[in-house]
């Protein structure tokens, strides 16, 4: 299973919003998801070829992790599952 997970589902919707983010920026953007699952989380995804984890040679060193071409083709699933909660919201706020 390529997304297993919450924050796998999370992790992937922030970086099809915003592109290319730091660790620190994702575990803020996810919220709520320690250092340790936000690791296993990224080395998992990155594992299955859906994100791109890029190390730049500098002191302190950076690290950024964006999309692969793969993660990006699962963006049309995200926004029906977006829009598929919106109605769900709107039907219970009706019934």
């Amino acid at each position: 299973m390529l997304i297993g997970s919450k924050w796998q589902t999370l992790i992937l919707r922030d970086l099809l919003a915003n592109g290319v983010m730091r660790f620190k920026e994702l575990q803020r953007s996810v919220g709520g998801i320690s250092q340790k699952v936000l690791t296993s989380n990224l080395r998992t995804m990155e594992g299955h070829g859906i994100i791109h984890r890029e190390v730049f040679a500098e002191v302190p060193p950076r690290v950024e992790y964006s999309l692969t071409p793969l993660g990006k083709s699962l963006q049309p699933i995200v926004e029906a599952l977006r829009i598929w909660g919106e109605g769900y919201k709107e039907s219970l706020r009706e019934g």
